[in-house]
C-alpha cells in the first residue's frame, strides 16, 4: 500500500472518530458561531444535547419555505424567542443592535420599502418611489393608509426625522453608517449645517432624498427605510432616546400588531392592528416569550410555543419522528462559516486595516491555501449536520443565486495536494516527528481561536486541528480551550484590539440584502477581522457599487472576479453554507420564512384551531 493511500485511510479514520464523538455528545454550534444579524452579522445555532444520528443525509431542496392554509377567525399564536440570555429590549429599528431584538420588532414595525427576489426595491411596500435619470435622487411617496399604531399618519417628516436623529452627534445607536451617503449628512453630523441638504419634504407624504452618487446598493438595502414618529420623540433629547420608555417598554410601530405589554428581557404581548395598511391581521394576538436553547424541543412538543425564531439544524434527525405535531420548513440560510487568518491589526487612529504579512505567521498565501486543501468540509456537512450544511466555495454564498459563481474552482479536500504545496513552499519536517517547521527551519505552531457554543463546537474544532496536523501543521487552541463568546470577539478585534497571539480563528457571517461584501472585507471596516486588504480588493469593491454596476450583468462580472480573487489570495476560506429549518405547529398556516419576495406577509399568519397540537 502506498504512503499516500495509507495517509488517506488514517485521515478518514481520524475524521470518523471525531464525527462519532460529536454525534454522541450532541449539540449544534460549529466553531465560531454567534448570534448577531447586522453589523458584525455572525449567526449560529443554539446548542443542546442529542442522541447519535442514523447518518441519514437530507437535502434542503426537499423542504418548502412556506406553509399555506385557510385560518380560523382570530386566535392567539405563541412565538418562542430562542436565547440563552434575556433580550436587550431596544425596540426601535433606529436604535437596536442585535438580532434578538429584531425578532421582536418584526411583529410590530416594518420597513417602508419592499424588495423582490433579487433584493432590489419594488413598488409593493408602504412607500412607492421614483428615481431620476442620474440614479442619485429618489422621491418616495408613503401610502395614504399607512399610520402609526396611535392613529397618526406616517409622514415624510417622520422619515426625515429618523435620518436626522441617526445623523445627530448625540445619537448612540449603530446606524450612522447607513445614512452617510445622503448629501449633507456628514456636515449635519459635524455641526457644520443646521439641516440635511439631501432631504426635502415635498408634502405630508412625499420625501425626496439626494445621494452623493448613484450606486446599485441604493436599490438593494442602501436606503434607510424606517421612520421615527416625530410627534412622540421630538421632545426627547437624542442622547436619551434609546433608553426611553418609548423604546424600551411602550414602543410604537406601523406593523400588523401593536405592543400591549413588555416584560423586560422575558416576553412581549401583542394585539392585532385593525388599521394595518395591508389589511386586518388574521390573528387576534401574539405572545412572544424567551425560550432557553436546551428546552426548544420540549416547548414545541407540548405546544407551549407554535414556532421559534431559531432551530439547530443538526438536531433535526433526532426530532424528525418525535415532533409529530410540527411541520419543518426550510430554505438556504444567508450565512456561512469560515476560517480566518490574522494578517495584521486594526489602526484605531485612522480607522482602517493595517496589514502586516511579514510579521504574520500565516502571511504566506501558500500556507493558507494548503490549510484549505487539508480539511474535508463535505464530510463535515454530512456527518455533523446530516447534509443540512454543505461545502462552501466562495465568500459570496449560494444564498445570492444571481451573484454566487459556482463555476469557480476552489480547493476541496486533498491532503496530498496540501502536502505538495507545503513541501514546495519550504515547510519541512526537519526533526522527523511529523511536524513541519517554517521555511527558516524554526518551530512552527499556530494558535487557533474558536468559540464556545453547543456540544459540537469542541469536537469540530478538534477535527480541524487534527486535519492540519495530518499534513504536518501544528495547531493549538489559544489558551488551550474554547473562548467564551464575548472574549472571542474582543480578542479577534471587534473593538479594534487584536490579540497578537491569535493566528487563525473560526467565525460565521450573516449577509444582508445587498451583495456588496465591503461590510466584512472592506479596508475601513472593523469587522474585517483578518486585517487583510490590497488595492485590487478595494478596486473591485468600489467598482461593485459604482454607477457602471447599475447594470446587473456588469455587477455580476465584478463580483465573480472578486470571488475568484479571494480564492486566489485566501485571507480566509469558507467552510460550510447552511440550511435554515423552521418547525411550526400543525395549526399554524400562512407562514413564510423567506427574507426576499415573501409571498405570505405576517398579517396573513393564522391558526386553524384554538389550541396547539401536541406531540403524540
Amino acid at each position: 500500500m502506498g504512503k499516500a493511500n495509507l495517509s488517506k485511510i488514517l485521515f478518514v479514520m481520524m475524521l470518523m472518530l471525531f464525527l462519532v464523538l460529536a454525534a454522541c455528545s450532541g449539540g449544534s454550534d460549529d466553531a465560531g458561531d454567534s448570534g448577531n444579524d447586522e453589523g458584525n452579522g455572525e449567526s449560529g445555532d443554539n446548542g443542546s444535547d442529542s442522541e447519535e444520528t442514523d447518518g441519514k443525509i437530507y437535502d434542503i431542496a426537499d423542504f418548502s419555505p412556506k406553509k399555506e392554509g385557510e385560518p380560523m377567525d382570530g386566535g392567539n399564536l405563541n412565538f418562542g424567542l430562542v436565547s440563552s440570555t434575556v433580550f436587550a429590549g431596544t425596540l426601535n429599528f433606529n436604535f437596536y443592535s442585535d438580532a434578538v431584538d429584531s425578532e421582536i420588532l418584526d411583529w410590530f414595525d416594518e420597513s417602508l420599502l419592499d424588495v423582490d427576489e433579487t433584493f432590489n426595491m419594488n413598488q409593493d411596500g408602504a412607500a412607492t418611489w421614483e428615481v431620476n435619470e442620474e440614479g442619485n435622487e429618489f422621491t418616495f411617496t408613503i401610502r395614504d393608509e399607512v399610520n402609526w399604531h396611535d392613529g397618526e399618519p406616517v409622514t415624510a417628516e417622520d422619515w426625515a426625522f429618523a435620518i436626522e436623529v441617526i445623523a445627530d452627534p448625540d445619537y448612540d445607536g449603530p446606524r450612522y453608517g447607513n445614512v452617510t451617503d445622503i448629501v449633507g449628512v456628514e456636515e449635519y453630523h459635524n455641526g457644520e449645517a443646521d439641516s440635511i441638504e439631501g432631504l426635502e419634504i415635498i408634502d405630508e407624504k412625499t420625501l425626496k432624498m439626494t445621494f452623493k452618487q448613484a450606486t446599485p446598493s441604493l436599490l438593494s438595502g442602501g436606503i434607510w427605510s424606517h421612520a421615527l414618529p416625530k410627534h412622540i420623540f421630538e421632545d426627547i433629547p437624542v442622547a436619551d432616546m434609546s433608553s426611553s420608555d418609548e423604546v424600551r417598554t411602550n414602543p410604537i410601530g406601523m406593523g400588523p400588531f401593536k405592543v400591549d405589554s413588555v416584560t423586560p428581557g422575558e416576553s412581549v404581548t401583542y394585539s392585532k392592528n385593525e388599521d394595518y395598511w395591508q389589511g386586518e391581521p388574521n390573528l387576534d394576538s401574539v405572545t412572544l416569550k424567551v425560550i432557553a436553547p436546551e428546552t426548544v424541543t420540549q416547548a414545541l412538543e407540548t405546544g407551549e410555543v407554535d414556532l421559534v425564531n431559531s432551530f439547530p439544524t443538526d438536531q433535526y434527525p433526532d426530532v424528525e419522528e418525535s415532533l409529530t405535531n410540527v411541520e419543518f420548513l426550510g430554505r438556504v440560510d444567508r450565512s456561512y462559516s469560515y476560517i480566518g487568518f490574522k494578517l495584521g491589526t486594526w489602526d484605531k487612529e485612522n480607522g482602517k486595516v493595517d496589514m502586516d504579512l511579514e510579521n504574520s505567521k500565516v502571511g504566506d498565501v501558500e500556507l493558507r491555501r494548503a490549510m484549505w486543501y487539508a480539511v474535508d468540509n463535505d464530510a463535515v456537512g454530512e456527518r455533523f449536520y446530516n447534509g443540512l450544511r454543505w461545502n462552501a466555495t466562495t465568500l459570496i454564498p449560494s444564498f445570492y443565486e444571481i451573484y454566487h459563481d459556482d463555476s469557480i474552482e476552489t480547493p476541496t479536500y486533498d491532503p496530498d495536494m496540501a502536502n505538495q504545496i507545503l513541501d514546495e513552499a519550504g515547510y519541512e519536517d526537519v526533526n522527523g516527528d511529523g511536524i513541519r517547521e517554517n521555511p527558516d527551519g524554526e518551530e512552527f505552531v499556530l494558535n487557533y481561536a474558536s468559540m464556545e457554543g453547543g456540544d459540537t463546537a469542541e469536537p469540530l474544532t478538534n477535527y480541524y486541528i487534527q486535519s492540519w496536523e495530518q499534513v504536518g501543521i501544528k495547531v493549538e487552541k489559544i489558551d488551550g480551550r474554547l473562548l467564551e463568546v464575548n472574549d472571542f470577539y474582543d480578542r479577534i478585534g471587534e473593538k479594534g484590539n487584536d490579540d497578537p497571539d491569535i493566528d487563525i480563528y473560526s467565525a460565521a457571517w450573516s449577509v444582508g440584502t445587498d451583495v456588496d461584501p465591503t461590510n466584512l472585507w472592506g479596508s475601513n471596516v472593523i469587522f474585517n477581522y483578518t486585517r487583510w486588504e490590497d488595492e485590487e480588493n478595494t478596486r473591485m469593491q468600489e467598482e461593485g457599487v459604482s454607477e457602471e454596476s447599475l447594470d446587473l450583468e456588469h455587477r455580476k462580472e465584478v463580483y465573480s472576479e472578486w470571488q475568484e480573487y479571494m480564492v486566489d489570495q485566501v485571507p480566509a476560506f469558507p467552510t460550510v453554507y447552511r440550511a435554515e429549518l423552521a418547525p411550526i405547529n400543525e395549526r399554524v398556516v400562512n407562514w413564510d420564512i423567506r427574507q426576499e419576495d415573501q409571498e405570505l406577509e405576517r398579517y396573513e399568519v393564522g391558526v386553524t384551531q384554538e389550541e396547539p397540537e401536541v406531540a403524540e
